[in-house]
């Protein structure tokens, strides 16, 4: 999470400062920052040695050697000492030297522990275009990253960071990048790094800033309580902010008094020195505010990824989104909260009085960001003001409210009049989405959010059920939307919470179904040894759950990745089992399909008569099923098997008996396929002409294009 901005626009009027927001907006989580607006106050000194810094002369140069790697710039502070803004002016300033763009990323969770590296680098993968194998670790990923990097000129700025272990394995092997992180220290072990540290601002800038929010006249009459107010407040533009949104809300209240409040606040003997103005500014706004909305503040402490919107901040009150929407507004004038997009038009929905929506769409309206330097403050006030049991239920509140969200976005993209779509249409207006392209665009916007709504559910531990509902209902919307390939990445780590759920609970279809899923995107991207160590802990968790389909699937999966390495007896082995529990069970479609998969290990292992029978035994299940194009394909199969045995008179056999089936199931394109192999085989045995009558008649079918047809 980032600190609080110090870049405004000019105020409308001297009385009234304009709405205050982070800078730039763009900054948070990953993606490209744009244009930055406003007057940005002070740090000139800071900024100028910054400058310098890229200039100066690194160890490689000096010793005469290139530098192998991109340079690296700190700014180190206190959270609530403005570095996040300095870093982002510094951006501002620099960006037209990067063409390849400017990537900002955040390595702070909102609870502040540090972000996994592996989901920094897939967020900056994404912002690059880039497209990160589901499941991958994090050497791959951020080897991934610095291959993008180094044929681009960008700058990398890494907010937020805890150590060098964050920021090393991203760095660009690139000396034409520039890499600008923010940290509360040294990044030691990052060599040829000088850390620009910032404190608090000197007493003109502040005062400035504070004008900003006041006006210049309560500053001009009282410029000496002006001081001593930059003082109190240490300086610290997240406090000065604070303070000066408190006083526009005030016209009245004189600088005088508001330095007067807070020199009475007593601090907490055991927070660090440099904490104690922050701590001070935040009580004293959190005190001033009406009992429901200083709730309300203390409970965004709940909100995932700390983004809320009105809908977030309704369902963790309890109270009406219009009455939310209202006091998020109010809390990002006084300070407590960024503006991070989001917002949409037509969400104008209220509620009834037991907190159900009535109106409007379920957009949410604008989406806020809590500042990283107030979210210790909200986590700490939570602890010391609200009841467990409150916090449990706000909590499970606001994850009800983002199932049903979420359910209603994935019904909409079912047709008209299905049962899905008439489920939805008793929903309350403002859990109604108009279009499937107004919930694409919702879920898209709201990805990052969802994903930590679900970590925080399966963390939690004693919401359980609710977790599981949320993530079913996740998995289902980001399905519909984007499809499986392209939420694969999310689907994995999804995949991953409902094991560990399941694990937990002592669920083992739900472990044995968590662990399918997830080795089926391993067999996908390539990691089969990975692939077949789940499918086995799959067959495990299987029989532990007295589950027949687990226990078969698993089975049928774990002979597909020895057939995958190359292992034929294993995987006609596993094959075999997997085709008893089937029979047992008298799954005639599953039992025609695993004789196909036998009699194609048997044929790459070279038993060409355990193989042709498999293949008569599958074509003789797909014909009891009716499915003709199935039994015209395993015949053609069997006809390949038998050349391969050196018997091509019964090949053409049985390649004809294929034509005839696929002729009779009316399959054009397999009918176009299969007469080609006849050709091929009439021209092994020498008849050249029949061969031609063939390959004539499978052009006439598809209009003289047989192009790309492959032998079934």
């Amino acid at each position: 999470m980032t600190d609080q901005a110090v870049d405004f626009e000019e105020p409308s009027s001297e009385n009234r400062p304009s709405q205050a927001g982070p800078v730039p907006e763009e900054r948070t989580g990953h993606g490209i920052v744009g244009a930055v607006g406003g007057r940005f106050i002070g740090r000139q000194r800071e900024l100028q040695a910054l400058r310098a810094d890229i200039e100066r002369a690194g160890l490689d140069t000096i010793s005469g050697r290139k530098a192998p790697r991109a340079r690296v710039l700190l700014v180190a502070g206190r959270p609530g000492s403005g570095r996040t803004a300095l870093a982002a002016e510094l951006t501002r300033r620099l960006a037209d030297g990067y063409p390849d763009g400017v990537l900002w990323a955040g390595l702070a969770e909102p609870g502040g522990e540090p972000v996994p590296v592996d989901r920094t680098a897939r967020g900056l993968l994404e912002a690059l275009g880039a497209t990160a194998p589901a499941g991958a670790d994090e050497d791959v990923l951020t080897e991934m990253v610095r291959e993008a990097l180094a044929v681009r000129r960008c700058l990398l700025v890494l907010d937020d960071a805890a150590d060098a272990e964050q920021v090393d394995p991203l760095l660009p092997d690139n000396p034409e990048c520039l890499v600008v992180a923010v940290s509360q220290g040294p990044l030691t072990g990052i060599p040829d790094v000088r850390p620009c540290t910032i404190g608090g601002m000197d007493a003109k800038s502040a005062i400035e800033l504070l004008s900003r929010f006041t006006g210049s006249v309560r500053v001009t009459v009282d410029p000496q309580a002006a001081e001593s107010l930059v003082e109190q407040c240490g300086g610290q533009p997240a406090a000065m902010m604070l303070v000066g949104g408190w006083l526009a809300a005030r016209p009245q209240t004189s600088v005088a008094d508001a330095t007067r409040q807070l020199h009475a606040r007593s601090d907490d003997p055991e927070a660090p020195v440099g904490a104690r103005p922050l701590a001070r500014a935040f009580r004293l706004v959190h005190d001033s505010l009406p009992q429901s909305a200083a709730r309300l503040l203390r409970l965004l402490a709940l909100a995932p990824a700390g983004r809320v919107d009105a809908h977030i901040a309704s369902a963790l009150a309890g109270c009406s989104v219009s009455a939310a929407r209202s006091a998020l507004a109010e809390f990002a004038a006084l300070g407590l909260l960024h503006t991070a997009g989001g917002a949409a038009e037509g969400d104008e929905g209220d509620e009834g009085a037991a907190g159900e929506p009535t109106g409007g769409e379920p957009t949410g309206g604008e989406l806020y960001e809590v500042p990283g330097c107030l979210a210790p403050l909200l986590r700490a006030l939570v602890t010391e003001e609200e009841r467990p049991a409150e916090v449990q239920l706000a909590r499970a509140r606001m994850l009800e409210r983002t199932v049903r969200l979420l359910q209603s976005c994935r019904a909409v993209t079912e047709p008209e009049g299905s049962a899905a779509r008439r489920r939805i249409a008793g929903l309350p207006r403002a859990l109604r989405f108009p279009g499937a392209e107004a919930a694409g665009a919702w879920l898209e916007g709201r990805r990052s959010v969802l994903v930590a709504a679900a970590r925080i559910a399966v963390a939690d531990g004693e919401l359980d059920t609710l977790a599981r509902r949320l993530i079913s209902a996740l998995v289902r919307a980001l399905v519909a939307h984007r499809g499986t390939e392209p939420a694969a990445p999310e689907l994995y780590g999804l995949h991953q919470l409902v094991l560990d759920v399941a694990v937990r609970r002592g669920l083992h279809r739900e472990q044995a179904a968590a662990l399918l899923n997830l080795a089926d995107l391993d067999a996908r991207t390539g990691r089969t040894e990975d692939a077949l160590a789940r499918y086995r802990a799959a067959l495990d968790a299987g029989r532990c759950g007295n589950d027949p389909y687990a226990v078969a699937r698993a089975m049928e999966s774990v002979g597909g990745a020895h057939q995958e390495l190359g292992d034929w007896e294993r995987a006609a082995d596993w094959y075999g089992r997997a085709l008893s529990q089937r029979l047992s069970r008298g799954e005639r479609a599953d039992e025609a399909r695993l004789y196909g998969r036998l009699g194609g290990v048997h044929t790459y292992a070279g038993r060409y008569g355990e193989a042709l029978r498999s293949w008569r035994a599958a074509a003789a299940g797909y014909r009891r099923l009716g499915d003709l194009p199935g039994h015209a394909r395993a015949l053609s199969e069997a006809a390949r098997v038998q050349e391969y045995a050196g018997r091509p008179e019964e090949s053409l056999r049985t390649c004809e008996e294929a034509v005839a089936w696929a002729r009779r199931a009316g399959d054009l394109r397999l009918q176009a396929a299969l007469q080609l192999r006849l050709a091929d085989t009439l021209e092994r045995l020498g008849d050249a002409a029949a061969a031609g009558l063939h390959r004539a008649a499978a052009a006439r079918l598809l209009g003289d294009d047989v192009s790309g047809l492959r032998n079934p």
